[in-house]
This record gives C-alpha cells, structure tokens and sequence, in this order.
C-alpha cells in the first residue's frame, strides 16, 4: 500500500484507524427519498448512488427497525454502491448480476429498473443465493429472477442476451480490513493471485452473456492491483470487441496506469479516504451493433390458465386493484408472476423467476409473504396502517395476532399491513382480529 500510494499512504494509515462508513441505501420501489427522516436516523448523503446515506449514528440495530422489515432501505458499505451506479440500469434494460449475493448491488439496479425491463441476479454459492432471494423479496421487486448456478451454464444458454452485466467479483476483501477481521486473517499473497484467476474466468462467462454494444461492469471490493487493473488488462487482451469507457462519474479516484495499450485511469479506484471503505470499477463496451440475439421471450398472456393459476389470478385480484404485472404460471406446486422479458429457461439454476403468488393447497391458493412484499399500498383493496413505533406493529413483527384498531372494523380477507404507508406484511382479518401471516424466519426475537 505504501508502494501503491506514495506520500498519501500516511492519510491512508490514518484513515485505517478510525471507525469504518456505514450507510443504507433508500430502495425507491417502495419508499421515498424525500420521506428519509421518517426512517429516524442521522443520514448524510454520500456520492456513490442517488439513493445512499451515511448513517452517521452507527448502526444502532438498525436491521430490526420495521423499516428494515418493510425493504425502505437497504443496509450497504456507501462505496459498494458505486458500481451499480457505473452500470447505469435504466427502464427497459436487460440486466445480469452476475456474482450477486447478499443482494446490494441487484436491489440497487432494481431501483433504477422501476419495474421495467428484466434483472437476472445469479450466485454460485447456494447458502449466499437463498439471502439474496430474501432480499429481493423483501425489497419489493417484481421483475427479478434468482438463479444459483455457475456462470459458464449462464453463458451457454443467455449468450448475447443481456444489454448491461455486471460482475461484483469474488476478491480478497482487502477494501474490507477495517470492517472485517476475517479478512485479515484470511488474506494470503496466494489468496490474492487465486482471487484474480478466478475474476478473470468470470469475466469469461460474463462478456459472452453481454449483446453487442451492451456494457459490461467489472467492480472488486479490494486494493490489489493484481485484481483490478491487471485482470481488466488480462481480459482487453484477449477480447478486442470490448473497449474500457469513462465511468461517468466523479467520486473516488482514477485507476492506475498500467498499461501503455489501454487507459485504466478510466477506471475509478476508493480508498478510505475518499468517503468509503475499497472499491474499484471499470466499465467496459461491447463494440458492434446494437441487435439482440434472438430468444424465446413470452409475451404477457393470461389466458388458457390451468385451473390452479385461475384460483392465483382470482386470489390476485381479490387483494389487489391492478393487473398482474405478468405471466401468471404454475411451476411445480407453486403459482408465479413471472416477467415479461424472462426468456424460456426456468430450468436453468432458478430459485426463483418474479413473484411468488403461492402454494396450491387442495384445491386454493395459501398466499405468499412475496406476494404482498411487491404489492404496492395504493394497489391494495385492504390495507392495515399502522405506525412504526406502535405496540401493534411490534406484535405483529413478532409473529402475534393482533387486535384491529377500530378505524379496521370490518376488514375481512387478506389483508396488506404496513409501516407507515409501506407494506411489511400481510395477514388475514376476522372479527376485529389479524391472523399473523409473518412468516417465522423473519420475525423478529423481541
């Protein structure tokens, strides 16, 4: 590092001894940025995303305030957001995340998604892939598929098919000193070296998957030299069709200049004294036109359901004032909302494609935690507000059924609960009463 940063590696030490930046991310598909101090925290906004906050108070537990439990906002190290911002999703876009768990990165680019278009969001290892189904779930987002499986199956079967990729790369977690002891004790020259092998084998797989004249984002949370500019180096060598483009942005830092062929100053390097932890970022461009490879893509067609996905679009309607947002399927014993621009491949490592509607159960439809999670307040036909510090939400948060206020007499049915004006939650109203439909892996212990 001294070598690296010459007469800044004094500030450097000096950064590394003081606490770490903690941040949230506000996920806009279901709150409001300028409702942020609703949320009760003492944020500062920080450069790396629109939507990201230093949280200036420590973390405080934050991760069992209700909001958390709603998906407002998303817990994320404030330069982990840059490399979406790089990316630069907009609606419409067919975006790959490529090494995607916990889920920061992919909740982020489903933000700038709105809703439109298609986010794959893969992870190899699948312990890491179900938490980042968890958060995909819980932040709201009906346009998603979740995949576990290795990127080279990625390759062969979406090659061409994705107009943004992002790869958020395993490394050696040198960015993350200060925050992580583990990667301290874990690091190892050795480590480092398997780490860029690895990175660029990855890289492989994600520029095929990449359509011509798509952009393809590389990021690692580490300071190596070895895997950041090397790798990209490595990989421009042998990929001519791709070239290294401005980032577009201004926090951080150039890249290093390793290279008389290709400029990676073009890349954008953080270190702690640039308001975060460690980061690098290089976007690069496919050249070649700007066509599409053809794939068997379904159109929205909710006709000539099975009798299972006609009892899920009844069950959809009876809770919702809005069209399903689309194909509703019956995949095994359970119903979806699958995406509009998800192509044929369910088969393909998929935990999950859009949005569980739920299981069949002898002849009904058992609603699901996800259903309600994408449903958005003002599409609900009944709703239960209740206030972020209040007793009942704490119950139900708690897995209790709780007693209605009396402005909720007469609901009957499935029923959305929020905090505030965002949905937490449902559950099923009856006499004055709401059953608890929270599901117990996530409540929380008091």
């Amino acid at each position: 590092m001294k070598n690296m940063l010459g007469s800044q590696f004094p500030e450097f030490m000096k950064c590394m001894e003081q606490p770490y930046k903690r941040g949230i991310r506000i996920n806009t598909l279901k709150f409001g940025l300028e409702d942020a101090d609703a949320l009760g925290f003492d944020l500062e906004k920080c450069p790396f995303s629109p939507s990201g906050f230093y949280l200036n108070s420590g973390d405080g537990g934050i991760g069992n305030s209700p909001w958390h439990h709603a998906g407002a906002f998303y817990s994320q190290e404030p330069s982990a957001m840059s490399a979406a911002t790089v990316l630069d999703p907009k609606p419409g876009d067919r975006v790959l995340d490529m090494c995607a768990a916990p889920g920061g990165k992919s909740t982020q680019i489903a933000a700038a998604l709105r809703g439109s278009g298609l986010l794959w969001s893969n992870e190899y290892v699948k312990k890491r892939a179900q938490i980042l189904l968890s958060n995909v779930e819980r932040m709201g987002v009906r346009n998603c598929v979740v995949s576990n499986v290795h990127p080279d199956a990625l390759a062969q079967k979406l090659e061409g098919f994705f107009d943004k990729v992002l790869v958020d790369a395993p490394c050696s977690g040198e960015g993350m000193f200060r925050r992580d002891e583990i990667a301290v004790r874990e690091w190892t020259p050795e480590h480092s070296a398997a780490c860029a092998v690895r990175q660029l084998a990855i890289l492989e797989s994600a520029a095929r998957c990449v359509r011509c004249g798509g952009v393809l984002v590389y990021s690692t949370c580490t300071f190596s030299t070895r895997e950041n500019e090397d790798v990209v180096i490595e990989f421009l060598e042998h990929h001519p069709q791709f070239s290294i483009e401005d980032s577009g942005v201004e926090f951080g830092r150039p890249g290093f200049d390793r290279s008389g062929k290709f400029d990676l100053t073009l890349s954008r390097r953080i270190f702690p004294m640039d308001g975060g932890e460690g980061h690098f970022v290089t976007k690069l461009r496919k050249l070649g036109d700007d066509s599409i490879g053809a794939f068997s893509v379904k159109v929205r067609d909710n006709s000539g359901l099975n009798d299972n996905e006609k009892r899920a679009a009844e069950l959809f309607e009876n809770c919702f004032d809005c069209e399903p947002y689309g194909r509703i399927r019956q995949i095994g014993d359970n119903c979806y909302i699958l995406p509009d621009e998800m192509p044929d491949v369910y088969g393909l490592g998929v935990l999950r494609g859009g949005v569980l509607i739920g299981e069949t159960m002898r002849g009904r439809i058992e609603p699901s935690h996800a259903l309600f999670m994408a449903a958005r307040t003002e599409e609900c036909r009944m709703t239960v507000s209740l206030s972020p510090d209040s007793a009942e939400l704490g119950a139900f948060l708690h897995g209790e059924e709780i007693s209605l206020p009396s402005e909720f007499d007469g609901l009957k049915g499935y029923t959305a609960v929020t905090c505030g004006n965002t949905i937490t939650g449902f559950g099923k109203c009856s006499g004055g009463k709401l059953k608890n439909r929270y599901p117990k892996g996530l409540r929380r212990l008091s």
